[in-house]
């Protein structure tokens, strides 16, 4: 019975007119069954690596997290190949928003404690700030016990800065390491984020300070934007060897072959020159809501 029953679920009935005013019944048998499923493409800011589960208020508490190893969350289909499953991480909440005083003597902070993040490839530091804890990004030299300062007032004469503090790119001198930037003032510090990279600050202009990142790409970002001094932790990750493919799937990467090697053939890596310097321009006003009246008589 189940076997007819998967049988008739394949089939369609269709109806086809005769002479003489019949009509023949056309049992047909489906090759195929299948259902279209949209699925979404890779890229465009989507990441299909995991799923972190934020809850409404800042934590410093270990996030949990569902590993989605490249398929996607509505769908279950396959959209990222290289991306594998991993071992388990917690995720560490950091607090991109280095906020401080806007006049007076800079806000102090301690570190408390330095941990290394598997969802990160620098380390991250717990930090107290009054009865406030928050993690943020460990620097090159930073040690346990460090005393940071935050500020976001803007001197005549440039501030002499240590490593962890952060202040607006117009109160640093030139020829700054810096890291964790502001694109646009009072956003989150989203730029130069990879362990063992820094920016650079060049030079200063008008109400611009130009910045080179780690592509060496220039920059001009508005004075009062936030960014935090000195170079990143972990410095020697890029020269960190893997060992084993073992580690690959542990790292959540999924083996590949036959991949196009971009130093060979004729496609391969052009060496051209950097282009010209990119202002950042403030984003664009959000659109009023239309607002419509109807008076009933």
């Amino acid at each position: 019975m189940q076997s007819l029953t998967r049988l008739l679920s394949n089939c369609t009935l269709s109806l086809q007119p005769q002479h003489r005013g019949t009509v023949a019944i056309a049992f047909q048998q489906l090759r195929t069954k299948t259902k279209y499923v949209e699925k979404p493409k890779p890229g465009a800011g989507q990441q299909f690596r995991r799923i972190v589960h934020f809850p409404d208020q800042y934590t410093v508490q270990p996030l949990k997290i569902t590993h989605l190893a490249g398929r996607d969350p509505v769908t279950g289909r396959m959209v990222a190949k290289g991306i594998g499953g991993g071992i388990k991480q917690q995720y560490r909440w950091v607090k991109w928003v280095r906020d401080g005083p806007s006049e007076g003597a800079p806000q102090e902070e301690r570190v408390v404690e330095l941990l290394r993040d598997g969802c990160r490839t620098a380390k991250v530091a717990l930090v107290a700030v009054g009865d406030e804890l928050k993690y943020i990004l460990a620097t090159e030299n930073m040690r346990e016990g460090d005393i940071l300062k935050t500020s976001r007032v803007i001197p005549r004469i440039p501030v002499r800065p240590n490593e962890g503090d952060a202040y607006p790119l117009g109160a640093l001198p030139v020829g700054t390491r810096i890291h964790c930037l502001e694109k646009n003032p009072g956003q989150p510090c989203h730029l130069i984020h990879a362990a063992g990279t820094f920016g650079t600050i060049l030079r200063k202009f008008d109400d611009k300070v130009v910045v080179q990142l780690p592509s060496k790409r220039e920059f001009a970002f508005d004075r009062t934007c936030m960014a935090t001094v000195g170079r990143l932790s972990n410095v020697e990750h890029n020269k960190e060897h893997v060992g084993s493919a073992q580690r690959m799937r542990e790292m959540g990467n999924r083996p590949r072959s036959g991949l196009w090697k971009r130093k060979e053939g004729k496609h391969g890596r052009k060496i051209r020159r950097l282009p010209p310097m990119t202002t950042i321009t403030p984003p664009p006003a959000p659109k009023e809501q239309e607002i419509k009246l109807t008076l009933h008589l």
